[in-house]
């Protein structure tokens, strides 16, 4: 994604330089039919163009807004991932902490906490339509590798073993059953956060409702130099330019918005967030161990 606050020119107008050298190509015939051959008729009344580019600036706006909104939905559900892993690896090194302590608590706390790493990255290639099991075999053992293999959707295997794990931890006496009930509601909203992206990502934005916007503004743009010529002669060139790079920007970024998850400069920064979660949880799991704090003569100390 874009992260930058001063996108470079190039970048910007790379998306629209066919559409641009076409206009531009366009516009100068017209005015050379205009001004040399004199085909003084072609002009139109400039009430035509504007009245459709009014229409057409309301439709470009609600489809901007639609696109927008559907990105917004995007970033908003990956910020819920954010905060439900963070609350899992919590409840995870809090509830067991009453826990007899041992080797085997120890080795369950780091496999469902890397685990969840795993899910995160794997969910971010899985929504992009790359490879999800690329990567994973860091966070989980071969075992569990193997197991993923035999699902199309990696990330809902290791949501399958969160819960098995959830499971064995209760009968293991890990967690009492209240516990157990919270854990498996925030690995629920980690589900359900997984189903709406792919609600979004499986949702196409409506063919016609595009095709017809992108006809009306191409006809907007033929009539626009038969209408400013009369008016600004040989200088009409870039006036129709300029006007038409504006509409067709605000048209590509209706479309580059509207799937947030095609890794695109302009999708969720789901890599990024990704990295930020395995960072956060890796220092979690790093110090389970707190201090505890006492206090003598007015001093106060702190003791493992």
């Amino acid at each position: 994604m874009l992260l930058k606050e001063n996108i470079p020119f190039k970048y910007v107008f790379g998306k629209i330089k066919y559409e641009v050298l076409f206009i531009t190509s366009y516009a100068v015939i017209i005015a050379v039919l205009y001004n040399n051959f004199h085909y003084t008729r072609i002009s139109i009344p400039l009430a035509v163009p504007a009245i459709l580019g009014t229409v057409i600036s309301l439709l470009l706006g609600f489809r901007s807004n639609q696109a927008y909104d559907r990105w917004w939905e995007a970033r908003h559900i990956w910020g819920g991932i954010v905060n439900d892993s963070r609350t899992l690896t919590r409840q995870l090194i809090c509830f067991t902490e009453t826990a007899y302590p041992g080797d085997a608590i120890q080795a369950f706390r780091e496999r469902f906490i890397k685990r969840q790493m795993a899910w995160n990255h794997s969910l971010d290639r899985h929504l992009r339509k790359m490879n999800s099991r690329e990567g994973l075999d860091k966070f989980i053992s071969k075992r569990e590798l193997e197991f993923v293999l035999h699902y199309d959707n990696v990330p809902l295997a290791l949501i399958d073993l969160h819960a098995r794990d959830l499971n064995k931890a209760l009968e293991m006496g890990w967690v009492n059953t209240y516990q157990q009930v919270e854990l498996d509601r925030t690995i629920s909203r980690l589900n359900d956060a997984m189903g709406k992206c792919e609600r979004i990502k499986n949702t196409v934005f409506p063919v016609t409702y595009s095709q017809y916007i992108h006809l009306s503004l191409m006809l907007f743009i033929g009539l626009l130099p038969f209408a400013v010529i009369q008016y600004f002669g040989i200088l009409e060139v870039p006036v129709v330019v300029a006007l038409a790079s504006c509409f067709l920007l605000i048209e590509k970024m209706a479309i580059h918005l509207q799937d947030p998850f095609e890794n695109k400069p302009t999708d969720t920064p789901m890599t990024a967030i990704s990295r930020q979660i395995e960072k956060d949880l890796h220092q979690m799991l790093k110090d389970q161990e707190v201090p505890e704090e006492l206090e003598q003569h007015g001093r106060r100390y702190y003791v493992l």
